[in-house]
């Protein structure tokens, strides 16, 4: 690991102080803290579902829609584990730390993730102030689809059996024609996800962009394997802050990296905020 420059953390510090937006940019690896999978390659996937490694099923082949199609039983084994794995997960602290720093900010926090799990509203981040490029878990749409619906998951309550990560309580059902519900995900090969929800976000978050005179990006724990929010912080530097535990590196003319995990790195620009006035 690379040591920690303190003229780095200075430079931050002022770039959070002098903002009057914060962009937060977040990749798998912002739930790592709070105790969520970010399933980096098949080892880290199959120790979180042995059963599917049992079966030699690899992340790709479950966050397909032709899963859904195949064996649904199968597909809500994996999906339902992750909703209610991520109803019962609490945000670590660093949420509530990201939330503090906006609040001074004139045009406060806007956040763009690809991941689907949540935890920004949960932690308290204003459902219009979210953009989840990949979907939610937490909303539905109809596997087929036979019409542009998307509803909240709020009412389904997934039993599985861990054993053989298969869904033993009753499939959701579209309630327009009946056919087995999915998520609103974007998964590998997926040509049925409704973007409407997505696109509807992603609009709210230019209008903002283009009120912001001042913006600092924060980033964390987006990898390069899938590189879109990675490519999403550097459109909109010069002042990224990219924090990540192994692959910090970015520009100078575009940032700074900080090769920590989410929660460390925001304690160091947290620490840095109140050592650096």
């Amino acid at each position: 690991m690379m040591p920690m420059e303190p003229a780095d953390l200075q430079t931050a510090a002022t770039w959070l102080r002098e903002a009057n937006g914060l962009l937060i940019t977040a990749g798998a690896g912002m739930g790592v803290d709070s105790g969520l999978p970010d399933f980096r390659g098949n080892e880290g996937f199959w120790r979180a579902y042995p059963a599917l490694a049992a079966a030699q099923r690899d992340f790709q082949s479950m966050a397909n829609p032709g899963t859904f199609r195949e064996d649904p039983r199968l597909a809500w084994g994996f999906y339902g584990h992750r909703l209610k794995l991520y109803r019962a997960t609490r945000p670590h602290a660093g949420f509530a730390t990201l939330i503090r720093w906006a609040q001074p900010m004139p045009h406060g926090a806007f956040v763009f993730t690809s991941n689907v799990d949540g935890q920004f509203q949960r932690a308290g981040f204003p459902e219009g102030r979210i953009v989840e490029c990949h979907g939610s878990i937490h909303h539905l749409q109809c596997c087929e689809p036979c019409s542009p619906s998307i509803w909240s998951a709020a009412p389904f309550v997934p039993q599985v059996d861990t054993q053989v990560c298969r869904l033993t309580s009753e499939l959701p059902r579209c309630p327009v024609c009946g056919a087995v519900a999915r998520p609103n995900i974007l998964m590998f090969w997926d040509a049925e996800w409704l973007s409407s929800r997505a696109d509807a976000q992603q609009a709210r978050l230019e209008r903002w962009l283009a009120s912001v005179t001042r913006l600092v990006v924060v980033e964390l724990g987006a990898g390069t394997a899938l590189s879109t929010v990675r490519r999403f912080s550097t459109r909109h530097g010069p002042r990224v802050i990219r924090i990540n535990p192994r692959e910090p590196q970015i520009d100078p003319s575009l940032g700074i990296g900080i090769q920590t995990g989410a929660l460390e790195g925001l304690t160091l620009l947290d620490d840095a905020l109140g050592r650096y006035p």
